[in-house]
């Protein structure tokens, strides 16, 4: 019986082994991770939105063309 127990526990160390080897396999390269943008504050409301989302005009970011109007 102390034999069988013997086993068993050894399979067990050797699949929770394996399977933490596993998952730092499956861990994402750093180097193929997405770079974020740049945000940028709208000048007539403070809203902060991503640069290509925002209406550039005299040096200035615009949340919406109405807000880059109204400034």
């Amino acid at each position: 019986m102390m034999k069988l127990l013997l086993l068993v526990a050894g399979f067990l160390l050797v699949y929770w082994v394996l399977k933490a080897y596993g998952r730092g396999l499956r861990k994402p390269d750093p180097s193929q991770q997405v770079s974020g943008e740049d945000m940028v504050r709208c000048s007539h409301c403070g809203v902060h939105l991503p640069r290509s989302e925002s209406i550039a005009a005299q040096g200035l970011s615009f949340c919406s063309e109405e807000h880059r109007r109204l400034h």
